[in-house]
């Protein structure tokens, strides 16, 4: 096997076919084979027979019927310290057939992502981006999707959090407790604890969207705007 020498030679030594092999000198003396071993995501990778899949349920109010999202990963480097998983394909199923043909070509397209390797995060913000002209609709909980489009990317940032892709965004301990603290004084101020409607599930009635999570949970408290979902503040 030829190897390129791209480095000065500072020494050298005869090996003699009855010398032990020594891994560790050739190691430390191209890393960059080690490094080569390791295993990372790219349109030539062969799909194995079997693949880990994940199902999400999206329901929403523009489809009769629920989607159900299915995204299969696959294990790199399995059983090394390497080891993670990468989302290799996607598929949208319904018994719906009025969004058939984007549906079948946004899948494809993502799945061309997946297999390309390299950051693919990109896509929840481009998803997560597309507005519908008819306008959006809010969950339960009282977070708003812009469209169906931008729900299929929520469900893939959710996925991508899962295996690690994205980091965990959840509030730390202190968080959640000033937030509980706000709504509690919020519901006893306006008397509104016992009147949440299903759309705002978990937030006080007449609260206003958040720009930053995009959740009907943004309420007036001392004389600053805070939201009672993610934290988010005007005064800081």
């Amino acid at each position: 096997m030829t190897i390129q020498i791209d480095r000065k030679i500072t020494g050298y030594s005869v090996v003699r076919p009855q010398d032990p092999a020594r891994p560790d000198d050739q190691a430390a003396a191209f890393p960059e084979r080690e490094k080569a071993k390791v295993i990372q995501m790219h349109e030539k990778l062969e799909r194995p027979e079997t693949l880990r899949g994940t199902t999400y349920k999206i329901k929403t109010p523009l489809t009769e019927h629920a989607l159900y999202l299915t995204i299969n990963d696959i294990v790199l480097n399995a059983g090394t310290e390497h080891e993670h998983y990468r989302p290799f394909e996607i598929f949208i199923n319904s018994k719906s057939m009025e969004h058939f043909q984007w549906i079948v070509a946004l899948t494809r397209i993502v799945s061309a992502v997946f297999r390309k390797g390299g950051d693919i995060t990109f896509l929840v913000e481009e998803l997560k981006a597309v507005f519908d002209p008819r306008g959006g609709y809010f969950k339960k909980g009282g977070r708003y999707m812009p469209s169906l489009v931008a729900e299929i990317g929520d469900a893939i940032e959710q996925h991508l959090r899962t295996i690690g892709m994205l980091p965990d965004s959840e509030l730390d301990a202190r968080q959640l407790k000033l937030i509980e603290e706000k709504r509690s004084e919020y519901e006893t101020r306006t008397g509104q604890a016992n009147s949440k409607t299903e759309t705002d599930a978990t937030y006080p009635d007449g609260a206003q969207l958040c720009y930053k999570c995009s959740t009907k949970a943004m309420i007036m408290m001392d004389g600053c705007l805070t939201c009672l979902s993610c934290g988010e503040s005007k005064c800081g």
